[in-house]
């Protein structure tokens, strides 16, 4: 028997010890797209993998819908600031990309003009507003195939560069040598100076 709306809403809410309206959107997201692959929902293994473009409570919506998370390895965060994510099926590599479609913030209030505040009419709106008026729908084939995405249990190499394990094939090939991602230029950090200090000298300030 399919999961009710409000259910998945009550598992997101505990996440925040409150409901609010991106997470309303996260949950009709995922709904809308078990229904559209179709898939299991929400998932108990591994078949669907899910994209997000943006984090925080967006995200925890579609969670508890789908099932997928970081340490199953089948949500993956492409931070674009969009209140959107796109839905793959491993098995067939059907996916779809949903949006938040522009402008659902003021037709939210057509569906709740009892809200006493835009946010309030926001939360309430976005639950009785139907699919096609919340969404755009539009099939995607990913630029890396999920299996890569995914990668393969076990498979490890150690960079030739600073000598660090690199786990789930994301090494980088350069000039004959492997190396890490951050070796190989497309680090999230910079270290000052190009010093790494050992941990006793953290502790001792």
């Amino acid at each position: 028997m399919p999961i009710p709306i409000q259910e998945f809403l009550e598992r997101s809410a505990t996440r925040h010890r409150h409901l609010c309206p991106r997470q309303v959107l996260g949950v009709r997201m995922g709904m809308l797209a078990a229904r559209l692959l179709p898939i299991e929902q929400p998932q108990t293994g591994k078949r669907l993998l899910t994209i997000v473009e943006s984090d925080g409570c967006f995200s925890d919506g579609i969670e508890v819908t789908t099932g997928c998370s970081l340490g199953h390895r089948t949500l993956r965060v492409e931070d674009y600031g969009k209140i959107a994510a796109a839905f793959v099926d491993t098995c067939s590599e059907a996916a779809f990309r949903i949006a938040v479609r522009p402008g659902v913030r003021e037709a939210a209030s057509r569906f709740a003009p009892s809200g006493r505040s835009r946010w309030e009419r926001q939360l309430l709106g976005y639950q009785k507003m139907p699919d096609e008026g919340l969404f755009s729908v539009t099939p995607v084939k990913l630029r890396i195939p999920a299996r890569i995405l995914i990668s393969r249990p076990g498979v490890r190499i150690e960079c030739e560069v600073c000598g660090e394990e690199v786990i789930n094939e994301r090494e980088v090939a350069r000039d004959g040598a492997v190396l890490c991602q951050a070796c190989a230029g497309q680090a999230y950090y910079l270290i000052p100076a190009g010093r790494l200090l050992e941990i006793r000298e953290l502790a001792a300030g």
